[in-house]
């Protein structure tokens, strides 16, 4: 069992380390809430809904295609639409596996040249009657939408906004990390102190 002057002498070495975590910690948060990240967080988003509304347009086409029967082939095209406008999706998500397994789609400008891949596919219509107006409308807005998110994306690359993006992210982790570092030296500066009050 420690000696109350262990413990003590223990306390007091937290409460200097919970100080300089404390002032730490203030000084990243002030200088984070960082409005950059949560743009691109924003525009990560819309991209994802426009390549959702992508996917949507292509399958319904898909659907058309197979009854008629007679364009089986622009069926088959609009499902390999669907898949690459899936992988756009999960490429949006950043999560670390789809990062890893593709690593070209870290960088924005291979990103958007996915999107503006995945736009002239929906784009690609045969020419439909005028009972299927709909059909014409939907496919270009999703495909305008995605090519607009897709030169974005290629001219940002170019400005290297992408890598001032993932080093801010790095910061963030770092952040965070001192957070729970902060939160556990607190949990056992309360320990510490509830062992104090049981031996006195």
């Amino acid at each position: 069992m420690p000696s109350n002057t262990n413990v003590e002498g223990e306390a007091q070495e937290l409460e200097a380390g919970l100080a300089d975590a404390r002032t730490r910690v203030q000084q990243r948060t002030s200088r984070s809430s960082d409005t950059f990240l949560i743009v691109c967080k924003c525009f990560g988003f819309i991209t994802s809904l426009t390549a959702i509304l992508c996917i949507a347009v292509n399958i319904l086409s898909a659907v058309r295609s197979f009854k008629r029967g007679s364009d089986v082939f622009d069926g088959i095209f609009r499902c390999y639409a669907v898949l690459i406008a899936a992988f756009v999706v999960l490429a949006e998500t950043e999560w670390e596996f789809i990062i890893k397994f593709s690593k070209v789609l870290e960088y924005w400008v291979a990103r958007g040249m996915l999107q503006i891949f995945v736009a002239v596919m929906t784009r690609a219509f045969p020419n439909y009657s005028s009972s299927q107006k709909d059909l014409v409308l939907l496919q270009n807005i999703a495909s305008y939408m995605l090519m607009a998110c897709g030169a974005v994306y290629i001219v940002s690359g170019v400005l290297c906004i992408g890598l001032l993006k993932r080093a801010r992210q790095r910061k963030e982790v770092s952040r965070d990390q001192a957070v729970k570092d902060l939160k556990d030296l607190e949990r056992r500066r309360e320990e510490l102190e509830q062992l104090l009050i049981e031996r006195s």
